[in-house]
């Protein structure tokens, strides 16, 4: 006869005994095998079909589909079936009026996934903001990067601030905002957090007193923008002013003799001498980067960068140097430096809003180029697929936006760049019974550039398109071509 077979359940929970038994006894009462597995099945499909796509591209569409399976991966649901949950402090948090959400890879994810979620997963958005304004209250800064429970501090930036702020921007009301407000601009003076007295002070981070200083103080610019507009919005107008300034720090590093950023000594001299091919990881100046990544590293205000580098010709030169650059980044590289198209390297967080810069200085045909190059050659169906580590759902963040055909450039902006979609045919649906669509009926491997752009029926002439409308249901239609077409907007 058959041998006999053991069945075996495993609750968890990160408070008690008794809750981790609660858990199993809510979540999973019966002894059913088949039925979990189902179960399973129907929820993944429920998760994935807020996108529909159309497309005869069988790899494209596994590779979409598998990219939003990562997506939902994290952040992680980290609270027992009646909502306790251990802090960061050890303490026990009860009586929660929200979900408890834990892992968040922020600095990864404030660029994609967290914009992605406010238009496919909205429900979620205030869960989220309200478990990392919790974790403001049990170590006194926002969190950094916690990881199942735990406060890791790894990654430069303070990158909560930004997905609050584009929350907040955006209208969820789910959370209080002034309680928000408050948690953000003191998180940016936390004298505990790494090279904050050094900014509160100097305005930048010295490069010989601080690990990764110019990475971190690029990142904390980036932030600091987040906080002024929200500042803006509430009517805080000294704090805008003062969070402007900051998030214009990025200009303390631009070397205009050589047209790069570039670390900065305390005494206030460059970095001498300077490489901006070299990485050194985790002890050198920049994070999992060098020099070439972070000069592209202002998503916040490309407008500034531009002027800096003296318009936009010397700033195209630039961008087309990135791309076609070949240079030895050093025996002690990052290993993240991964997924290189010349130095542009798309297996890494940093670079992931470059491609669409092009955008901002007229030449959209070069964002399609990129776009439709790495859409097609970086993301792979097969185990190794990815160019770069995942970090929790923000490379196949990337790829959904992308292959959707717009992407966020500036995270906090409410604007998303328009580069060169993937499929004929996308629908998102964006709640209340609305759907936005995407249509480009002739795009194919070869017909990777827009010749012509429709927005409801419309000519449209902006090189982007705007929160409000995807959640309004709008359609947009692209004429895809194999040479890039006549410009289709007005710069700004």
């Amino acid at each position: 006869g058959d041998a006999p077979t053991a069945l075996v359940k495993v609750a968890i929970s990160s408070v008690s005994c008794e809750n981790a038994l609660a858990n199993l006894r809510t979540e999973l009462s019966h002894w059913d095998f088949d039925e979990v597995r189902n179960e399973a099945i129907d929820k993944w499909n429920d998760q994935l079909s807020c996108i529909s796509i159309d497309t005869k591209d069988e790899r494209a569409k596994k590779v979409f589909y598998t990219a939003m399976y990562h997506a939902f991966i994290a952040p992680t649901l980290y609270c027992d079936a009646n909502g306790d949950f251990r802090g960061h402090d050890d303490k026990v948090y009860t009586n929660n009026t929200w979900k408890n959400y834990s892992t968040f890879s922020l600095w990864d994810t404030y660029r994609t996934l967290h914009p992605l979620f406010t238009i496919i997963k909205p429900q979620y958005v205030s869960d989220l903001v309200n478990s990392m304004l919790s974790i403001y209250d049990q170590q006194e800064k926002l969190p950094i990067w916690p990881l199942i429970g735990g406060e890791t501090d790894q990654m430069p930036g303070y990158s909560a601030v930004p997905i609050i702020a584009d929350a907040y921007l955006k209208g969820f009301t789910g959370f209080d905002a002034d309680r928000a407000y408050r948690y953000m601009v003191a998180s940016s003076v936390y004298e505990k957090q790494n090279g904050v007295p050094y900014v509160l002070e100097k305005g930048y981070i010295p490069c010989d007193k601080v690990r990764e200083a110019t990475s971190i103080a690029m990142e904390y610019a980036a932030d600091d923008w987040g906080i002024a507009l929200m500042a803006k919005k509430m009517g805080k107008t000294e704090d805008y002013q003062n969070y402007l300034k900051r998030g214009k720090y990025y200009t303390q590093y631009f070397d205009k003799d050589i047209n790069f950023i570039r670390p900065k000594m305390n005494d206030g001299s460059w970095r001498t001498p300077y490489d901006p091919i070299q990485s050194i990881h985790s002890v050198g100046d920049f994070c999992e980067g060098n020099g070439w990544h972070y000069t592209f590293f202002v998503p916040q205000h490309p407008e500034g960068l531009i002027e800096l580098m003296g318009g936009d010709a010397p700033f195209i030169s630039k961008l087309d140097s990135l791309f076609l650059v070949e240079g030895e980044l050093g025996e002690n590289a990052s290993p993240d430096i991964s997924g290189l198209i010349g130095m542009y390297a798309h297996g890494n967080e940093p670079s992931h809003h470059v491609i669409y810069l092009y955008n901002k200085v007229g030449q959209p045909w070069k964002t399609q180029k990129y776009v439709a190059q790495v859409l097609h050659d970086l993301y792979l169906n097969a185990p190794d697929g990815i160019c770069g580590n995942e970090d929790c759902g923000q490379m196949s963040a990337w790829f959904v936006f992308s292959a959707m055909g717009f992407y966020p450039v500036d995270p906090i902006s409410g604007q998303y760049e328009i580069g060169s979609p993937l499929f004929p045919e996308v629908k998102m649906h964006v709640g209340n019974g609305k759907t936005f669509m995407v249509l480009a009926p002739e795009v194919s491997a070869e017909n990777i550039y827009i010749q012509s752009v429709k927005l409801n029926g419309q000519p449209y002439d902006k090189s982007y398109i705007t929160h409000e409308q995807i959640m309004s249901g709008a359609t947009l239609e692209f004429v895809m071509g194999s040479q890039p077409g006549p410009i289709w907007y007005t710069n700004e």
